[in-house]
């Protein structure tokens, strides 16, 4: 296992009817004036977007609000939220909804007492010094980013996706309460569930060797997904089993899973550039990509992928040819993704082969190689999209 330091300082705030302590936290965290960041739709049809007011009210909040947040964030609602946040002397951010809205939160939180284009933290210009404080009331378990440091925003001009991260950016509290996600779409919980696996899987296959805890950590969230997410899409108001996602969740993101071991992040990084220039949702992008990810690299060390074949999906371990056991268990991860209603190829998710050159050359690398558990080229890249353009189960 490797050193590392481990700071994880949200205050989480979970079960029914949380929502309506919002301002309670607001409050104890210090804000005396919120931007209300959100995007609209459900939020408001529901009420949650009153009770959440009714609550900052309460407890003698001031609110600016910002809707309109879409998947894969854009920075031009972000730049709208840094101007209005100065205008109207905003202290505090309540991000109600997903990862899409909690991470437009944090890139004006960062924005706000920047001097520069906030987007120099995005590519990598600067660093994050100072942000505005954040809180979360959380609508969807996937993103993870309730307990994070990172934010992933889309900058609209040329449809680049990149992320930054910092433990200034991780929220002060989070509202986390599962029944505000019983109404999702079976398709929407399905892309989340998604997102929550790969966040694991991007830990898990890693170079460090003996590493049982966060192995054996890992292993506990993805079978709380293989269990619980099939529950939830026969039965979309199971309390008990969202409660369980919506956890699972924030404890794949938190970084506990990841403490002490080196980290991949490619499968992400490949996709970005997928719900960049289709606008897909990110989950159903993973759903296409990690699957090919691991079809490419499994051989680096085959019996990790055996090991995770047997542990989570309890394929039977050939000794003799380990590779057989690994790829059966990449096998169980496709057909389980296409089970809970995901695209396993190109095609399913609207995705264009011929764009594939297009997708490697905005990811970045020219010449260079990624890095993480395989160190990628732009070669690798090009063939991994292959891979998921022709899947099949």
């Amino acid at each position: 296992m490797n050193n590392f330091q481990f700071c994880s300082p949200t205050e989480f705030v979970f079960g029914r009817g949380t929502e309506n302590e919002a301002g309670i936290y607001v409050k104890k965290h210090g804000g005396t004036k919120v931007l209300l960041h959100y995007g609209g739709g459900s939020a408001v049809r529901s009420g949650l977007i009153d009770r959440v007011k009714q609550s900052l009210a309460a407890s003698g909040i001031g609110v600016v609000e910002l809707g309109g947040v879409k998947p894969n964030p854009r920075d031009t609602l972000v730049y709208q939220g840094i101007e209005l946040c100065r205008k109207e002397g905003v202290d505090f951010i309540l991000a109600v909804g997903g990862g899409s809205s909690i991470d437009s939160s944090k890139a004006i939180a960062m924005g706000v007492p920047y001097a520069g284009d906030f987007w120099d933290f995005y590519c990598g210009k600067a660093a994050i010094q100072a942000a505005l404080p954040v809180g979360t009331v959380l609508t969807i378990a996937a993103a993870g980013s309730e307990g994070s440091g990172d934010s992933v925003v889309t900058r609209e001009a040329d449809g680049l996706k990149r992320g930054t991260g910092s433990d200034l950016i991780r929220p002060r509290f989070s509202i986390l309460n599962p029944e505000l996600t019983c109404t999702l779409p079976a398709y929407q919980t399905a892309c989340g569930a998604t997102d929550i696996m790969a966040h694991v899987f991007e830990r898990y296959f890693t170079n460090t060797q003996e590493v049982e805890i966060t192995d054996r950590l890992c292993e506990a969230v993805l079978l709380t997904m293989v269990k619980e997410t099939p529950r939830v899409i026969a039965q979309p108001d199971l309390y008990e089993a969202r409660a369980n996602i919506m956890w699972a969740g924030t404890v794949a993101h938190t970084n506990l899973v990841g403490v002490g071991r080196e980290q991949d992040w490619n499968s992400h990084g490949i996709e970005h550039e997928l719900s960049a220039l289709y606008d897909c949702a990110h989950g159903a992008g993973l759903a296409v990509i990690m699957p090919a990810w691991m079809e490419f690299v499994y051989q680096h060390d085959v019996m990790r992928f055996a090991q995770i074949a047997v542990r989570l999906w309890g394929c039977q371990m050939n000794f003799a040819h380990p590779d057989v056991t690994a790829l059966e268990g990449i096998r169980c991860f496709r057909r389980f993704l296409h089970s809970i209603g995901m695209p396993v190829n190109f095609a399913e998710l609207g995705a264009k082969e011929e764009d594939i050159p297009k997708l490697v050359e905005k990811f970045g690398i020219g010449d260079g190689k990624t890095g993480g558990f395989v160190h990628l080229s732009a070669a690798d890249i090009a063939e991994i999209y292959r891979i998921a353009a022709h899947a099949a189960l």
